[in-house]
């Protein structure tokens, strides 16, 4: 059994779209139907004059966000859009609120992404509003390892390919998990993929530039969908170079700082 006990419910419950993904034949990447996965974020950083999206991100609780280390710079003012889905305009149903803390794990060294650690939470400033547009991500159980080729998919507002146009709207695309032993082979990520890492797609569909944070939905047998990854990284010279899978945070490898970090702070 790949999935057990959930671990954060909401009155909606966890991991359940009010708008289901279309999931049927998704290969090359497309458009994600708005707000199918609701728990999906825009982290957004003020630029002096105006908010910006950086990043995405996974809303984990009413007040919590789970993103990428190498998404915070220090002395920065940041807000979420929970909601969101065409970032050039105010879709109906999206709240934006803003950040008052964020923790990065103290092992994160930001010049060395292929160490791991690329985690952080961020706390906000007041709670959303759970409504069939905004909803929470479920937490895989501890140390849950993906079998390989396992479909999941990646969500984000980055790049559509290597130097490519940065698209408004939500994409989606399929990533079968690559398993720990093929992506930590020489001719794939080799030393660069840890066991705290989750390794997916690789060839003609990858995360790219402005994916950074955010979630990788795996189906449960419980129907429900669970966020295995967090974007960590891709190939310098191509997003979608072959034998390079997007590698991804593994959550389930940091079930005990986040509970943590989430009831100490």
């Amino acid at each position: 059994k790949v999935f057990s006990n959930v671990s954060l419910f909401s009155a909606f419950g966890c991991g359940v779209s009010s708008y289901p993904p279309n999931t049927n034949r998704v290969v090359n990447g497309v458009e994600a139907r708005p707000n199918s996965w609701p728990w999906q974020i825009s982290l957004q950083m003020y630029t002096g004059s105006y908010y910006g999206h950086v990043c995405g991100g996974t809303l984990i609780g009413t007040n919590w966000v789970m993103t990428a280390a190498h998404c915070i710079f220090g002395g920065r003012y940041y807000r979420i859009v929970a909601g969101e889905h065409d970032l050039s305009k105010i879709d109906a149903g999206e709240q934006a609120i803003s950040v008052n803390g964020y923790f990065i794990h103290p092992s994160w060294n930001g010049n060395c992404v292929g160490c791991g650690y690329d985690i952080a939470l961020l706390r906000l400033s007041s709670h959303v509003s759970l409504t069939d547009k905004v909803q929470l991500g479920c937490m895989p159980s501890p140390n849950t390892i993906l079998p390989n080729n396992y479909s999941c998919y990646i969500t984000g507002w980055g790049m559509l390919y290597t130097n490519g146009p940065t698209p408004n709207t939500l994409q989606q695309a399929l990533l079968p998990v690559v398993a720990q032993d093929v992506c930590s082979r020489y001719d794939y990520w080799g030393q660069y993929a840890k066991n705290t890492m989750v390794c997916a797609g690789g060839g003609r569909t990858s995360g790219c530039q402005g994916d950074s944070g955010g979630p990788l939905h795996c189906r449960g047998s419980d129907g429900r969908w669970y966020v295995h990854g967090i974007t960590s990284f891709v190939s310098g010279s191509a997003c979608n170079e072959a034998k390079k899978p997007t590698v991804f945070t593994r959550v389930s490898a940091y079930s005990s700082w986040i509970q943590n970090v989430r009831e100490h702070k």
